[in-house]
């Protein structure tokens, strides 16, 4: 069985009930989540060997965290434990044309405070076939920059395939920071992943005739956006994921995949949205799973694709569906109908 390392943030995340505002809101809903996280849950429904990193507080809220991968068989023995507070997010859902908002209660978390000498990457990634991280983790200081840099030179040490999602945030850091500390850490990456916006946001490679704000995305002109980051970086896959925003519950989702030198794209799906957070992680789990299980380059797409879509209709960060789920739904059955 294949073995994928992934490295970032657990957060505790704070909603209110369905559609509420913040400002409406009498209570709060409590789950976990987080980018690398996510992607871990995902690997280990579909019988990938997931292994998640991070540091955690040692009181009950710290151990309430570990125990939501735990119940979906990622392995969290690798988790740090100390520091004092769990990173915070408060999300408030959006519809029709209200988007949704994300307010970040970070600063001063475990992960946060964490230093170099609390992870023995070597060891850590002894035996594993692939290291993920994402844009969001670096983002956070120069220390945890420094921590993924060490995981990523540990990897290629070892001969471990690294994939990052690129996922620009532009509450954690500024374009000019996300680029200079992305690009060196891309140089280490073999497998990346962005959205319609991120090549743009952090390296200002740009689709041309696109206009994500208007829900007008040029697919074509991700092609030369591949091929730039391809020509920078030397990454072996690219792919992009294709957002058409019609409002905050109706989307157009679809993706691309650069590999070797050739162009897939993946059947578009309208998805009516129930959650959308945690989107981009169902699909890079999806993409890395599909990967290591051998699939040829049309067939990863539509894997990685079709993941996604599913989470969309999920609430909560992590994605719990099963790969025949996955496997159905790329293969053509989109109608929803009642199984039984």
């Amino acid at each position: 069985m294949s073995k994928v390392v992934t490295f970032g943030e657990l957060m505790l995340r704070l909603a209110p009930e369905g559609y509420y505002r913040f400002v409406q809101a009498d209570r709060l809903g409590a789950t976990f989540g987080g980018g690398e996280a996510n992607v871990a849950v995902s690997l280990a429904n579909y019988g990938v060997d997931a292994s998640f990193v991070t540091k955690l507080p040692g009181h009950e809220i710290g151990q309430a965290a570990v125990n939501s991968l735990r119940r979906y068989g990622v392995d969290v023995s690798d988790i740090v434990r100390g520091g004092s507070r769990v990173g915070i997010y408060y999300l408030e859902k959006g519809a029709s044309q209200r988007p949704s908002k994300v307010i970040y209660d970070r600063a001063g978390s475990a992960i946060y405070e964490a230093k170099q000498s609390d992870f023995d990457w070597e060891k850590i990634l002894a035996g594993a076939d692939w290291f993920h991280f994402t844009g969001i983790t670096p983002a956070l200081n120069d220390t945890v920059a420094a921590i993924c840099m060490d995981a990523c030179k540990a990897a290629k040490k070892l001969g471990v395939t690294v994939s990052c999602d690129l996922n620009y945030r532009n509450k954690l850091w500024s374009k000019e920071k996300a680029g200079q500390v992305m690009g060196e850490l891309c140089k280490y990456v073999d497998v990346c992943i962005s959205n319609e916006e991120d090549a743009s946001d952090v390296f200002g490679i740009r689709a041309k005739d696109t206009d994500v704000t208007a829900g007008t995305v040029n697919t074509e002109g991700y092609k030369d956006v591949a091929k730039q980051l391809v020509d920078r970086f030397g990454f072996k896959k690219v792919a992009i994921t294709l957002r058409e925003s019609i409002s905050a519950n109706d989307n157009n989702w679809s993706a691309m995949l650069c590999d070797g030198g050739e162009y897939y794209f993946s059947k578009k799906y309208k998805m009516h949205i129930v959650d959308r957070v945690g989107g981009g992680d169902s699909f890079g789990g999806g993409l890395i799973a599909a990967c290591l299980k051998g699939y040829e380059p049309q067939a990863v797409i539509e894997f990685a694709v079709a993941a996604s879509c599913l989470k969309h209709s999920i609430e909560g960060d992590y994605n719990m569906v099963s790969e025949d789920e996955v496997l159905k739904l790329a293969g053509g059955d989109a109608s929803g109908r009642v199984q039984r």
